[in-house]
């Protein structure tokens, strides 16, 4: 094996990758039922009010663990992390669908409500598809690349760096195609709805900064084949 090739990053051996992929995935499927829902926030003034969905809860923590990922193992083992979680969505996605439309039993009395949040399940798990693979990817790549450049230093531009790229993209991939699921109609909302996104999840990587920077050490400690690269 050519140990240059791997420096500064870990192989996927261990238990901690799996484990991280786990939660990856199953954070992205939470965001993307809660994103059903759409959110408003605050008095309506005029016309505007604060808009966004429910996926905002915990979505930003993917990009977070997207980060210790691609901090710890970089770029070919994030992107198959981000190619998992894809799949699983898609597989959500039909599943939510094809239950919808059997037929329901004659004692089940929620079949409106159910098609309600799944109707609109499909369009934002398209939505969520376009706009993860994109910023995932992007966010990955970032990291990275910056990396290939600091080293080990500076992880905090690596971070946030990423982060804006990612997110940016992310939303507004995102929130171009869900909008009308959640009932967006108008250009202001839209508009809203991209920038509320977006500055959220971005401030909520910032703050949570410190843990991400513990969850990285506390791997990198942990992994045997991780070599820092100086």
């Amino acid at each position: 094996m050519n140990n240059t090739r791997h420096k500064g990053f870990a192989t996927v051996g261990s238990a901690y990758y799996p484990t991280l992929v786990a939660v990856f995935t199953g954070l992205v499927l939470i965001s993307n039922v809660a994103a059903t829902k759409g959110i408003a926030f605050g008095p309506v003034i005029g016309d505007w009010s604060l808009i966004t969905d429910g996926g905002f809860i915990v979505f930003p923590l993917t990009y977070v663990i997207g980060d210790v990922l691609s901090e710890v193992y970089g770029f070919a083992a994030t992107r198959r992390a981000v190619y998992v979680a894809f799949v699983m969505e898609a597989v959500a996605a039909f599943t939510f669908w094809l239950t919808a439309y059997l037929p329901a039993a004659d004692f089940y009395e929620h079949q409106a409500a159910f098609e309600a949040v799944v109707k609109p399940f499909t369009q934002l798990i398209i939505a969520g598809l376009a706009g993860f693979l994109i910023g995932q990817l992007l966010n990955a790549w970032v990291v990275v690349r910056i990396k290939q450049r600091t080293k080990e230093r500076y992880l905090w531009a690596r971070l946030i760096g990423s982060t804006v790229v990612g997110e940016f993209a992310d939303t507004l991939v995102f929130c171009s195609i869900a909008a009308t699921a959640i009932g967006i109609d108008s250009w202001d909302d839209f508009l809203t709805y991209v920038a509320l996104g977006f500055v959220y999840k971005t401030a909520v990587e910032v703050l949570v900064l410190p843990i991400t920077y513990r969850v990285i050490a506390y791997v990198k400690r942990r992994e045997p084949t991780y070599q820092p690269v100086v």
